[in-house]
């Protein structure tokens, strides 16, 4: 088996605010652990197969920890650095629009928290796919990605690559 990516975690200066704002944005369950330290966000649900049923695979997890004290570490007081990151890139989380779901709404509910908008309404032929992105309150890059589908129609607004 190989190494298996379980966990990604954002990095917040308050991650109780930071966890209410995913569980309204996406309606992600907001597990506190402990509440102001740690978050696990829980989608829910499992990836689907290719006929559109469940497979036994569980979505994976975001988890959000207060940059002044990276937990888990060994040192209990944490260390340097306790700020978060302003300059440079560093890592994106892209996010699947459900079904059920739209990019419009997403979108709205995060800038409606304080999100910025980086861009939307954009087309990338590599994978067949339509993105989104904003900025949430403490400086995370989110995209979203709507599935294109077979013989998809670009709308003539969108950029594209």
């Amino acid at each position: 088996m190989t190494n298996t990516l379980i966990f990604v975690d954002l990095a917040s200066d308050d991650p109780d605010a930071a966890g209410r704002f995913y569980a309204e944005v996406f309606g992600w369950e907001n597990d506190a652990r402990p509440r102001g330290e740690y978050h696990r966000m829980v989608p829910g649900g499992f990836f689907k197969k290719s006929d559109g049923t469940d497979s036994e695979i569980g979505n994976l997890h975001l988890g959000i920890f207060k940059a002044a004290n990276a937990r888990p570490h060994p040192e209990p007081a944490g260390v340097e650095p306790r700020g978060l990151s302003t300059e440079g890139r560093k890592p994106r989380i892209w996010v699947l629009i459900g079904d059920d779901d739209s990019a419009d709404r997403i979108l709205g509910a995060a800038a409606g928290l304080g999100a910025e908008l980086l861009w939307r309404d954009h087309y990338w032929a590599e994978f067949n796919g339509y993105n989104h992105a904003f900025r949430d309150p403490w400086g995370n890059e989110i995209v979203l990605w709507g599935k294109a589908g077979a013989s998809p129609e670009i709308p003539e607004s969108f950029t594209r690559e």
